[in-house]
């Protein structure tokens, strides 16, 4: 029999660990379950995913200059043209494969600052060359939330409805498509893939805290007061550092993303002790040995969060959407948030303390949430397996007749 060909597509080897964490756990999915699947990609990153993963990759976009702003003529034309080679493109790539896998990731939200044409789009054109191809395109695990702009909203609501086969990450990521219009009523839901790599050995009392740091300046609806909020994260996350330090507590300034590095240089400047080191964490599994190894962790992006709660690491959460909440909530841990956007470091250094009290008791709860977890993702698999894997072979060979 002809190997299925599965391709996956997603802001992959961009430097969002995240991101690139949730290709590695259903490539390991792929490899046990399914080591005779031929894999490529159509991601962010090709270069990086082909040297980290070891399959072949091809460039998201035509146009190189697609996530800079377009300010001159040349520029917006490339853009515009762009969208519409990738039109054709996207649907070539889409065409050699059985099974297409966006691989977790909130494509289904807008969280973060967003514009219509970029990844929506492309998200779009996959979905839609799947349907009109009859290659199975799978939203596995994925992240939505509500969206008020109405064209990233449209786009998004299209994508979901044409589909083969949706999953989330959390139940909130559910009702926000429901509410959107798409019938949910055959979608699962299950933790973040994430939750299916390894787990690092929890390291020995140190008094190290992490801090996971972000380049936060609010999400989409908060564009027009987005230095505020970001001015506003720093200075509260910083005296927060300076008071750890002071209590003589070693701090361990972690990333998620590459832009998240600025964040770092100005609180190591602003703090100005030894005390305070930073990590050069390049995957989900570098972040969780980090994590393993603290005492406590104070974080902001969400899979920040998933290393730390995977670890077994008692974590504060410092939350910039519902996302992050639900996730500490199904984690056990719901008591422990602080708002990402109103930093107040007197009222978060409380809630350290209180965090660190019940250290031994969080523990606990975590290795329990967490075999949950492993459980809870193995039929995720499972699903996938019986939901694409057998319709794929048929299709294939349909084709192969045509």
């Amino acid at each position: 029999m002809t190997a299925v060909r599965v391709g996956v597509f997603g802001l992959l080897g961009s430097g969002n660990l995240g991101n690139d964490g949730s290709l590695e756990a259903v490539l390991g999915y792929l490899r046990a379950e399914h080591p005779g699947a031929v894999v490529d990609a159509l991601c962010g990153g090709p270069e990086a995913v082909t040297a980290r993963y070891r399959i072949p990759a091809t460039r998201l976009h035509w146009y190189r200059g697609e996530y800079r702003t377009a300010s001159r003529a040349g520029a917006i034309a490339g853009k515009g043209l762009g969208k519409l080679v990738d039109a054709f493109r996207t649907a070539a790539w889409v065409r050699k494969h059985d099974v297409v896998i966006v691989p977790g990731m909130g494509v289904l939200e807008a969280t973060l600052p967003l514009r219509p044409w970029g990844f929506p789009y492309a998200l779009f054109l996959l979905c839609a060359s799947g349907r009109v191809l009859r290659t199975r395109v799978a939203l596995v695990g994925v992240g939505a939330a509500p969206i008020a702009d109405g064209p990233t909203r449209a786009l998004v609501r299209w994508s979901a409805r044409l589909a083969a086969y949706r999953s989330y990450r959390d139940a909130m990521s559910r009702d926000a498509m429901r509410e959107m219009g798409v019938d949910t009523a055959r979608d699962g839901v299950y933790p973040d893939l994430a939750f299916a790599l390894p787990t690092p050995p929890a390291g020995t009392p140190s008094g190290t805290v992490c801090v996971g740091v972000m380049a936060f300046h609010g999400g989409n609806d908060d564009r027009a007061r987005a230095e505020e909020i970001h001015r506003r994260y720093l200075d509260g996350v910083t005296r927060f550092v300076r008071a750890l330090v002071e209590d003589g507590r070693p701090v361990r300034l972690l990333t998620g993303d590459g832009v998240d590095a600025t964040v770092v240089t100005a609180i190591r400047d602003a703090v100005d002790s030894p005390l305070v080191t930073a990590a050069e964490a390049t995957s989900l599994a570098d972040l969780m040995k980090e994590t393993a190894a603290a005492d406590a962790v104070v974080a902001t992006r969400y899979h920040n969060l998933i290393c730390a709660l995977k670890a077994g690491t008692p974590t504060l959460a410092l939350s910039y959407a519902a996302k992050s909440d639900a996730l500490m909530d199904r984690m056990g841990l719901g008591a422990y948030c602080h708002p990402a956007r109103e930093v107040d470091a007197d009222r978060l250094l409380e809630q350290f303390r209180a965090l660190e009290k019940q250290s031994a008791e969080l523990r606990r709860t975590l290795t329990e949430r967490n075999g949950l977890a492993a459980r809870q993702l193995q039929d995720q698999f499972t699903e996938l397996t019986t939901v694409l894997f057998p319709a794929t072979d048929h299709a294939h060979a349909l084709r192969e007749t045509q």
